[in-house]
Formats: C-alpha cells, structure tokens, sequence
C-alpha cells in the first residue's frame, strides 16, 4: 500500500512540474471540448443525440483533412493562405475530368491530388529556394489557383456529381453492421496499447524516463471507454460512417510519420530551430518544400471529401470561411503558431471544436455572427495558450 501511495505522489508530482513547465498537452482543449459538450446539452437535449454526434463525425472529415495538412507547415513555423483555394480546385478538376470528359472516377481522383502535390512543390520551392516569404507566395496562391478554378468551369458554375459514384460514397455510405465499429474500437485500443508498450521498451532500453506499465494501461482503459462510447454512440444511428473511418486512419498514418519516422524527427527539428537542424546535416530547404507538398495534397483532399458532402463542386467551392476553420482548428487543436510544437491528432481535437460550435449554433437557431464571435474568442484563447506556455517553457529551458 505504501509503495503504491508513493507512485501516486510521485505521478501528482511529475504532472505538478510538467504543467508548470508548460507541458499541458491536449488537456487544455479537451476540456473546453467537454465543457462546449455539456453547455449545448444543456440549452437543447438533442446535441449529443446519435443522429446529430453522426452527422457531426462526417461533418468534421473534409475540413479536417485540409488541417491535418496545415499541421506539417505550422510544424517548421510557417503559414499556408493557398488551402481552401487549393481545395475548391482539387475538387473542380476531379468534376471536370470525370464528369464533363469521361475520365475513370479513380483515376480523376489521383490525377487532382496529384495536382495539389505539384503546387505544393511549387509554392514550397518560391518560400524555401528562392525565398519569397510563405505568406505571400501562399496568398498569390490563393487567388491564382482560385481564378484557375473559375476558368476550369467556365460558364456552368456548378458540375454536379454521380450520387452513386465513388467521391459521392465517401460521405454517404455508412457501415451499418455493428460488429465493424466495435471492431474498430477495438483494433484502435489494441494498436494504442502496443504502441505505447513499444515506446516504452525502446525508452527502457536507452535508459530513457518512460511510463509505467500501470499508467500505460490507465491510459489504455481511458482510450478504450472512449472508442467503445463512440462506437456505441454511432451504431444507435446508421453505423460507423465510412468518412470517419478515413479520416482517423490519415490522422493515425500521418502522426506515425511525423512521431516515428526520420522525415517526422527532421519536421520538428526544423520547427524547433532551423540553424540548428541545418548544423546537424538536416537539409532545410527540402524538409520545408515537403511539408508545403503535404498541405496542398491534403487540401485536394479534403476539397474532394466537401464535394461528395453536396455531390457537387461549384463557384463557391474552397472559399468563404474554409482556410480560417482550417488553419484556426490546428492551432485551437494545440498546434504552435511558433513551430515545432502539436500532432495530427490536434488538427482532429480543433475541428471537433469548431464544429461542435457550429452544429451547436445550429440546433439552437443562433445566428451565424455569433458563432463566429465565439470561434475567434476559442480562437484567441488557444493563441494566449499558446504563448504561455512557450514564455513557460523559455524560463525552463525547454524552448
């Protein structure tokens, strides 16, 4: 009993320093997560009812993926203002190609999103070879591939799609067996945990500061009520909707790249301080290249996930308040505006956010200039966040 008192207080005490230290992880949004949960709960019983925490799931999709992209350029400090442009013209060449001449719906799919990956390139050799500022590059960007998009479609304005197709699919289909979403939970909790077993074998090894096996598995039975909460929440409605399931594999492949792989590692280091990754051999101008070509390929993407949303890609497509829910939904999330800071996982949590808000908003029939008044108050609380705790981490030296 004394030794399991003394492992207590010392986990009180190592929280106690790592949030006075500035180390608050995702506990900060996801409080206010639960806390927009309840107040909406409370004002309209129909909030977290399964049908409304469905269409929420699949509502979050297009608009997530565009900021799991913004993720890599906020990493090396960075911004990109050519997303939702990007999007709403990934989406149109797709429609173009496919509907209006002919070409195969897998193959448009790949030939758009190759497409964002080319402007990626380019807009990231202009900011890291040529050295024109990400800001303005991006914004040309904005209105160049925005009037390129205007030109593809011409005079119709609207290109509808097949409702049965395969983009249409994306948002549409739902796996109704409920044996699939609990089977994902489960998968999901068994994949957490071995990771987490992994990462603390391999800090054992190198005589690294790692997790109990006792904390790793609290951490693990939290995961797991979670996902099965979720999972039973989704099958009360028509089942684990197929975008979802998309969405959190991109997020989960794409966080793996960035926390277990050498790509990841040189991403953080150039986030953390370019000078210094460039003294020990990371070479700066490509790393900051790539994470340009990420966010134009996820804002395709993405784009493609909102046109099968409306079976449509239109005029209006990647603009109005799309590339500030994107890049708004990272930082919210806890991605640093100073770089080298944040995960995928936090686009994910900061689109829930701001989608909660808006589906809120909905159900309660307030108007939308309020919710925008609330967005950019979470807005700016996360910034404020944000910079306490790097002023936090700069007086402990960890910044």
């Amino acid at each position: 009993m004394s030794g399991r008192r003394i492992d207590l207080k010392g986990h009180a005490e190592t929280l106690r320093h790592r949030m006075s230290s500035g180390e608050f992880g995702s506990f900060p949004v996801v409080m206010g997560l639960l806390l927009i949960w309840v107040i909406f709960q409370s004002l309209n019983s129909n909030f977290l009812s399964p049908r409304n925490l469905s269409n929420l799931s699949v509502d979050i999709v297009g608009t997530g993926l565009i900021a799991v992209g913004i993720v890599f350029v906020l990493l090396v400090g960075e911004i990109d203002l050519s997303v939702g442009s990007v999007s709403g013209f990934g989406a149109v060449m797709f429609a173009v190609l496919n509907v209006q001449n002919g070409m195969a719906e897998w193959l448009a799919v790949i030939v758009a999103i190759l497409c964002g990956t080319a402007i990626g390139l380019v807009q990231g050799f202009f900011f890291a070879r040529v050295g024109v500022p990400a800001f303005v590059v991006t914004l040309a960007g904005l209105l160049g591939w925005s009037g390129l998009m205007l030109y593809l479609l011409g005079t119709s304005g609207t290109v509808n799609l097949d409702d049965e197709g395969l983009v249409a699919t994306l948002t549409s289909h739902y796996f109704g067996n409920v044996a699939v979403a609990y089977g994902v939970a489960a998968l999901g909790t068994a994949v957490y945990f071995l990771a987490s077993y992994r990462d603390r074998r391999h800090r054992r090894a190198t005589g690294m500061p790692c997790r109990s096996l006792a904390e790793i598995a609290l951490r693990t039975s939290v995961v797991g009520v979670i996902v099965f909460a979720a999972a039973f929440v989704l099958n009360q409605f028509r089942g684990l909707p197929l975008a979802l399931l998309i969405f959190l594999v991109v997020v989960a492949g794409l966080d793996f790249l960035l926390r277990r792989t050498p790509y990841g590692r040189r991403v953080y280091a150039v986030g953390g301080g370019a000078e210094a990754a460039r003294r020990v051999g990371v070479n700066i101008v490509r790393v900051r290249i790539s994470v340009f070509a990420v966010s134009a390929s996820m804002a395709v993407v993405g784009g493609l996930f909102l046109a099968s949303r409306i079976t449509s890609a239109s005029q209006t497509s990647g603009t109005g308040l799309l590339l500030l829910n994107a890049i708004a939904a990272a930082v919210i999330g806890g991605v640093s505006l100073f770089g080298g800071h944040g995960t995928t996982w936090s686009a994910f949590l900061g689109i829930l956010v701001i989608q909660s808000i808006a589906s809120g908003m909905a159900l309660l029939g307030i108007q939308a200039a309020v919710q925008f008044m609330i967005t950019g108050g979470v807005l700016l609380a996360a910034v404020v966040v944000d910079s306490l705790v790097r002023q936090a981490q700069k007086a402990h030296g960890r910044a």
